[in-house]
């Protein structure tokens, strides 16, 4: 693991603390580790997302809800798995 450092204002640091106290976690370490993994996902899926949209309206042919449905699903679990967030 290598260490960074990061400055921040005094009450964004109160904040945290607070936060690591009623939320149980151990150091603000583990908070903001936490925090980092969460926004990272939170932007992979935003882009999952995305790259949905593209594909919505795209077929240019007749399809039943059916072959829509199955189409969607096989798409989202492309993503997951080119995400890994299966």
């Amino acid at each position: 693991m290598e260490i960074i450092s990061i400055k921040m204002d005094k009450e964004m640091l109160k904040r945290i603390d607070s936060l690591v106290k009623d939320n149980n976690y151990g150091t603000r370490t583990e908070f903001i580790r936490s925090s980092i993994r969460e926004k990272m996902s939170r932007l992979e899926k935003d882009q999952i997302i995305k790259e949905l949209m593209k594909l919505k309206g795209s077929s240019k042919t007749h399809t039943t809800d059916a072959q829509l449905r199955k189409t969607r699903i096989e798409v989202g679990n492309e993503l997951l798995r080119e995400y890994n967030l299966k």
